[in-house]
């Protein structure tokens, strides 16, 4: 049980540490919860005990997972097992845990569907996408560009795009996508000639 209460406790100070990192107030924070501002307080001050009631909509807040808030003891298994989603025959594996913010993908297009021709979309946000196997084709507004293993592609999602494995076998493509435009900021770069 004291287990129990070690990590109750250390909930406040760990809800006050992400709210201050992200620089919200206890009002903002009580907008964007629905939780009132003295709960809030005395969570923080460990004068209340966090619920599940209230500890999903902080996590949803702060944007982390559940087991972030409680430092939840490991299980014993380091792996992370990430469940893959599957969209018009592409199955999508998330990489990175954390809702909103950038996302890390890896996608799997299915060889070429016959007579399959992609209806450009468009969305908010920005994507970098990098071909571990096979070839991509990318429809990106008047553009048609293949990429091959190896090669990147980087594009704000507000331009019509689509994606088409032109193969007989399966693609495989790391992406990066942020969802309110975040772009990559590449540092280091090779020394010139």
């Amino acid at each position: 049980m004291d287990d129990l209460d070690d990590v109750l406790q250390s909930v406040g100070p760990r809800l006050r540490a992400l709210r201050l990192e992200r620089g919200a107030t206890l009002a903002q924070l009580s907008k964007s919860t629905g939780i009132s501002v003295s709960t809030l307080s005395r969570l923080e001050s460990g004068q209340r005990k966090p619920t599940l009631e209230l500890l999903l909509p902080l996590a949803r807040a702060h944007q982390v997972q559940l087991d972030e808030l409680v430092d939840a003891p490991a299980t014993g298994d380091p792996r992370v097992h990430m469940r893959p989603i599957k969209r018009h025959g592409t199955t999508y594996i998330p990489l990175s845990r954390r809702p909103g913010g950038l996302q890390a993908f890896k996608q799997i297009y299915p060889p070429r569907w016959p007579g399959y021709e992609p209806e450009q979309q468009v969305h908010e946000g920005y994507e970098w996408l990098y071909v571990l196997s096979g070839r991509l084709r990318l429809l990106l507004g008047p553009h048609d560009v293949m990429l091959t293993a190896g090669e990147v592609a980087e594009f704000d999602t507000r331009t019509p795009h689509a994606f088409l494995n032109p193969d007989d076998e399966p693609s495989e493509v790391l992406a990066l996508f942020g969802p309110q435009g975040e772009r990559l900021h590449v540092r280091a770069r090779p020394a010139a000639k």
